[in-house]
This record gives C-alpha cells, structure tokens and sequence, in this order.
C-alpha cells in the first residue's frame, strides 16, 4: 500500500493500492476487513487512514489510548515537522514489491507488523525515512493496532514528540586583496519566538507578517508558522535579522506583537567599503528565496543584491537539518536523522584597501552622482569600484555614458593602426561638417596629431575618420574589450559601439558618441591597454574565482607607443592639465565633458580615463565639474 498526504499549499498526484473489499475505508468509519482472521486489512487501513489524514478513523482502529489523544497525536505529525507529504507502506522500505503479508508476525491474538515511513520535509531535499513497527491484539474477533507513540517513531517516547532543527554557521566574510574584512560589525536585532510559549501561534505570525510588511517585506506567513510548529517548543527560534539603522522603530513595534521576542546583538552585516558591490543583507521574502532556492527559509538573513546575493550559497553554506525526539522541557533531545549542510565560505576580491579608500575620499566631496573603477594595468584585476550618490547603482561597473572624446583612444588608435603617426599634421577648425553633421570645438591652429589630440579637438578626429573604415573602427573597438562578454559574476557594462552606417555616423563614434557607450570600468580597461599593450579582460573575485574566457588582445606597438605620448601631452599642457602632478612618475590621460539626450531629458557626463604606473582608471561624473580634477585628487 502506497499513497500521499498533500502538505499545506502542496498538490501532488495520490496513489492508493489497496484489496476492493476495504477500499471505503479511507472516507468511512466501518470495513468488513476487521471480521478477517488476517492482521494485514487492520494494518492497512490504519495507515491509510493515517496516510489521508482521516485521523478519527485511523483512532477507532486503536486500542490502549484515548481516541482524541490517538487522533492529535497522529494529526501533529505533518506539523511537527512541517512536512510536504507523508507516505507509509507495508513491509520495508529495503524490500520492495514483496508480499505485504510477510511484514506481519502472528501469534495467536497477538501480532507484530513492520511498515515504512517516508516524510517529505520539502525544499526537494532528501526525504525522512525510516521503518515502523506496530503491535496488534484481537479484541472481540476484531483485530486492533495497539497504541503507543512509538508508532510514530520507534525511537519516540512517551511525552515526547518530533520536531525540525536547522543549525547554520555564520555568514561568510567578504574581504579584500590582502584578507581585511570588507564588511563591519554593527548592532541588529533579532526578532524571534519561544514556539512552547505562544498561546496563537498563527497571531503572532500574522502580526509579524503584517508589521514587517509595513517595511517593504512580504514574508510568507504560511511558511514562517510552519517553521514554529515544527520547532523545539522551548528553544529560541530567530525568524528575523534587522538592521536598527535601515529599520528605525521597527524593533519597538515588533515587541508589541504578544509572543514576539526581540533580542539585540552584533554582527558583520554592513559593507564597510564599496557598498553598491559588496551588496546589502536582509530577511527572505517570498520572491526573495524564489532567487536564491532552497534549503533557506522565510526571515532568514540573505543576500539581496551584490557580492551578497550572487553569491549567497558560497557565503551562507547550507544549514544542517535534524529531526529530533523532544520532551517537553527541551532539555532532553535525541537526533533521529541528520542531514549535514554545505560550510559557510569567505569571497576573496581583488579590491585593495588603499586604493578603494582613495577613490571613495575622491568622489566624496562632490555633490552629483560620480562613480570610479580603478585597475591593475598589468592583469586586469580591479582594485576599486566607487560610487557616490548613485542611490545604490553600481555605476563604475554598470554605468552606460557616452564617452566622448575619452573614445579618443580607441579611435587614435584605429587610424595609427591604419598608417598615421602622431606628428601628421592635422587641423583643429571651430567647426567641421563630415556626411551632413556638424561638429564643434574651441578651435586651434594647424599642428600635428598629438598636439591636436592632446587639446581633444573632436573635429580633428571628424575629419580623420574618413580615413578609417566602419570594420577598422569596430575592429579597434574590440581590440579594447567593448562588446566583449566579460565573464563576471557581478553584473559589468563591456560598452558598445554601433557599426557606423554612413560617414557621419561614422564621425559620431570616432568622437566617442552616435549610440557609442562605455561604463568606468570598461575605460580603466581601455587606458590600462594603452599601458601596457595589452587589453585585458577584468579580474574581481580570486575566491570563488571569476572563470574569465574572454582574451587578452595586443596592441601593435608603434600605435601604443604614439597613444602614450599623445595622453601624456594631454596632461602635460593639453585640456587635462588639472591631472598634472610633480613626481617623476608621469600621468597620462584623456578626458571630455558630453551633453547628451536620455529619456528626453538633456544630461551632462563629465570623463577622464588614464594611468599612472601600474594603476589605470576611470572617472564619470554627472555633472560639469571636471573630472581631471576627480583624477588629481585620487592620484595625491
């Protein structure tokens, strides 16, 4: 006999394979099967009846006990263990197919039966199993299954009853390059219940539910009551982590709801650098733990966006899960079933603390929306991602701006491939038309490229790119990693650049604009190839390690060598002076100010890409004030 139980909110298929003449038992309070000489129609239709949750009738088939208290006993169990399903069949769950009849010992009006137990506990993990035993007597011709709670487990007692334990590890830490922690501790209330002491267990969750959800949760009632009942009566269960901070006053109303504990305490729940990156922490909603799945529960503390959330299986681990035998204090606990969890992780970054502090002091004293990628030239590792008043976006890697002439070096270096040098001379107009479109700038007198270059002169590269064919310009373009499909765990803008379709669309891209876009990050990686000849794909998590398969792509040396020169002239005496600094190690860099249309609303984008030794990066703040001034504050 084989058959299923549906769990709250659960819809499976039901199979019942029982003899014809005691199929009415299931709906019914009376069989014929009870005038058999056989033991084996009792034992049936005892755990049909269980099994479908006609707990009245499955009693009445009982001796030795109160019926009411057979009946509540058996009824407790899904709750006990908040179980999906319940299917239980005669003989073992070790033989298979075998007759049903060989699962029953007789001994006159005595007999003895095994059966097999096998309880869903959901979250599709591995289910409980275990076999049964039952004791039988014939009284008055009729055969009744002797109570006792061992029915319901073997190794359970009188006075006690089941109950589900999830046991976790803390949280994973989030760190820098050289181990510090990313994140710092900070105090947080934990909102929790003693499940024994709550006189309307459903209330108070639904009280919980209804304050939380006041605060932009939704948790699911139906879940978060099915993991008290299940629950030790007396041990603490935490069904909420909150942060005083994002949740002021919240703890106070909390501790009105009758049967809800708030305790206060500590722990590593705030990024302490890079907050758009490294992400937040916060309790499972319902379409929360539909992101991150199983084995996490309603009001756990989970990851909701960055590092946090992408990662949130290597940095929670999975918890370990026991079914126990309990008494009614709590103090006296038996494991009947383990299941072991994953260990919690730690996530390396390639973030480095000097330079992560450096950019975030750069940007904090403006007042619009910046943001900043800072590299390693060399590997591609990125060293800082800051963002300033961006209302949580990760712009420095997400950002889309049209780069302007910060494009520059991605089109300089097209036409040097194509055969100029950086001492052809060019001119620099107040205005130039290239294919129908007009392109200004403040003018200057006729020179060579890197002069020219050096002031960002756009209507010198709008007279150029005439020289350069649309698959010359895209092939630069991914020369320098735009377009790429980075293989980031956290979520990077590679750029884009559209393939010109006439000659002034094709004067657009080659000044950095006409659909061409770039984040900060893709810029650091574009100025960190000029460095050092070699684009190279970014680098972010060493642990678990970002499994990059996108390649690295040389530059032809001549057009790096003239690139160099070119930036640095344009720091040296060009339009980004404000970059310049004493030292003997020089700064090289390109920038650009971009007015452009988004969503119908005219924005303004301020840019400096460049590097200094093994450090590129790139800056864009939306806004006027120039970005070159950004590049010198970080660079001291």
């Amino acid at each position: 006999m084989t058959g299923t139980v549906f769990g709250p909110g659960r819809r499976r298929a039901r199979r019942v394979i029982s003899v014809a003449a005691c199929g009415a038992l299931v709906a019914g309070t009376t069989s014929a099967c009870f005038a058999e000489a056989s033991a084996m129609p009792a034992v049936r239709d005892f755990l049909i009846a269980w099994e479908v949750g006609n707990y009245d009738a499955a009693a009445r088939r009982t001796v030795g006990a109160d019926r009411r208290a057979v009946a509540g006993a058996l009824g407790q169990v899904r709750d006990q263990l908040d179980a999906a399903s319940l299917r239980l069949g005669l003989g073992l769950p070790s033989a298979p197919g075998g007759d049903p009849a060989d699962a029953i010992v007789r001994k006159g009006d005595q007999a003895e039966a095994r059966f097999s137990v096998q309880i869903d506990l959901g979250e599709n993990g591995e289910p409980f199993t275990y076999p049964g035993e039952m004791k039988l007597r014939r009284v008055g011709g009729r055969w009744k299954v002797v109570w006792s709670p061992s029915l319901i487990h073997p190794k359970l007692g009188g006075g006690q009853r089941l109950a589900v334990v999830t046991e976790s590890t803390p949280r994973g830490d989030v760190r820098y390059r050289n181990g510090r922690s990313l994140l710092r501790t900070v105090p947080a209330d934990l909102v929790g219940v003693l499940p024994g002491q709550l006189r309307d267990p459903q209330r108070t969750i639904s009280k919980l539910v209804e304050a939380t959800e006041a605060g932009g949760r939704r948790l699911d009632a139906e879940r978060l009551l099915g993991r008290v009942r299940s629950a030790p009566p007396t041990a603490f269960l935490p069904l909420l982590t909150l942060n005083p901070n994002e949740n002021s006053g919240m703890a106070a109303r909390l501790r009105q709801i009758e049967g809800l504990q708030v305790q206060r305490t500590s722990a590593p729940i705030e990024p302490d650098a890079a907050p758009e990156l490294i992400g937040s922490l916060g309790p499972a909603t319902g379409d929360r733990l539909q992101r991150v799945g199983a084995p996490y529960q309603p009001g756990d503390t989970i990851g909701i966006s960055g590092v946090q959330l992408r990662h949130q299986r290597w940095l929670a681990g999975t918890p370990t899960v026991k079914v126990v035998a309990v008494d009614p204090s709590g103090r006296h606990r038996e494991v009947l079933a383990e299941w072991r969890g994953q260990p919690t992780q730690a996530v390396a970054t390639t973030l480095d603390p000097r330079n992560q502090e450096r950019a975030q002091a750069a940007l904090s004293r403006l007042t619009v929306p910046a943001s900043m990628a800072v590299v390693r030239a060399n590997s591609g590792e990125v060293l800082a991602v800051a963002n300033h008043r961006t209302d949580g976006r990760n712009l420095a890697m997400e950002g889309r701006y049209p780069p302007g002439f910060t494009f520059g070096i991605v089109s300089a270096e097209a036409l040097l491939q194509g055969g100029m040098t950086q001492e052809d001379e060019t001119e620099c107009p107040a205005t130039t038309t290239v294919g129908g479109r007009q392109f200004t700038n403040t003018p200057r007198s006729k020179n060579n490229f890197q002069h020219h270059f050096g002031y960002g002169c756009s209507t010198t590269l709008a007279t150029l790119s005439t020289r350069l064919t649309p698959a010359a310009l895209t092939g630069a373009a991914g020369r320098f990693g735009f377009g790429k499909d980075w293989q980031l765990s956290i979520p990077a803008f590679p750029g884009a650049v559209p393939v010109p379709r006439s000659d002034g669309e094709k004067a657009s891209v080659v000044n950095g604009e006409g659909g061409v876009l770039a984040s900060p990050l893709g810029m650091a990686l574009a100025a960190g190839a000029v460095n050092t000849g070699l684009w190279r794909p970014p680098l972010l998590l060493r642990s678990p390690q970002d499994r990059q398969t996108v390649s690295a792509q040389p530059l032809a040396p001549f057009a790096v060598s003239d690139l160099k020169t070119m930036m640095q002239r344009a720091v040296h005496s060009g339009v980004v002076k404000a970059a310049k600094l004493p030292g003997t190690v020089p700064v090289y860099g390109v920038a650009d100010t971009v007015t452009y249309t988004e969503g119908g609303k005219t924005r303004t984008v301020s840019w400096f890409a460049g590097f200094r030794g093994d450090i590129a990066f790139a800056i864009a703040v939306e806004g006027t004030v120039p970005a070159a001034t950004i590049a010198a504050r970080f660079l001291s």
